[in-house]
């Protein structure tokens, strides 16, 4: 029975896409919404998708209404994987624990992402990863980072039937905004410095823990699993 539930973020802790994510965002604001310019001056780095998408709407004056923000959103997705096969990598080290605690049976691991579920799909299925994620939480639950945790929890109590201890959940992401969702729920916190932030920017926010990449297995695993 697993005891330890690892809850990852994906872009910058998993996966590092090169500026695909924007260059696909800029191409539907530009393409399918015919806007003449782009996502300069917003402070995406590990914010959800919804509130990029509120941002970007609001930056260009345009209506934030649902048939206006699907098309958006499905002309970024639709763009994505072109844009990750010019840029993308999966992180050093990442794809070994991934595939190390999806056998172990003392681990779960699930998602906590602000990526849309569709977007979580497309990214981590185009470099094979999606396999190891049975669960998550994402920005279709709530636009506020902050209020993901608990999405997160109550899906990997149903997939493995385990309510799991604060003391025994991880957070792990490359942003202070993965930090503060961690402490929400009274998660432990592994920062990751393979983002847009210095290992001193996010030793700022007092994470449990701060690595500088996920290259070395074996402290990822003794730290995780002590």
């Amino acid at each position: 029975m697993a005891s330890t539930l690892l809850l990852w973020d994906i872009d910058g802790t998993i996966l590092h896409s090169g500026g695909a994510g924007i260059r696909a965002i800029d191409l539907s604001l530009q393409q399918d919404m015919g806007i003449d310019g782009d996502t300069a001056g917003i402070a995406w780095a590990g914010r959800t998708d919804r509130w990029i998408t509120g941002q970007v709407f609001a930056k260009h004056g345009i209506p934030l209404t649902e048939a206006n923000a699907t098309r958006f959103i499905d002309g970024y997705l639709n763009r994505v994987t072109a844009e990750l096969t010019r840029s993308g990598h999966v992180l050093p080290g990442v794809e070994a624990l991934l595939r190390t605690g999806h056998a172990r049976p003392d681990v779960a691991q699930g998602l906590l992402t602000g990526n849309l579920e569709r977007g979580a799909r497309v990214k981590l299925g185009h470099f094979g990863l999606w396999e190891y994620f049975a669960f998550g939480a994402f920005a279709d639950d709530s636009e506020d980072r902050n209020e993901l945790g608990p999405h997160a929890l109550r899906r990997a109590t149903a997939v493995t039937g385990v309510t799991f201890e604060p003391s025994r959940v991880w957070i792990i992401g490359d942003t202070p905004h993965d930090i503060a969702c961690g402490k929400v729920i009274g998660a432990r916190t592994l920062a990751v410095a393979t983002g847009h932030h210095t290992r001193e920017e996010l030793a700022a926010f007092e994470p449990t823990a701060i690595m500088d990449d996920l290259s070395d297995e074996a402290a990822f695993w003794a730290l995780v699993t002590a």
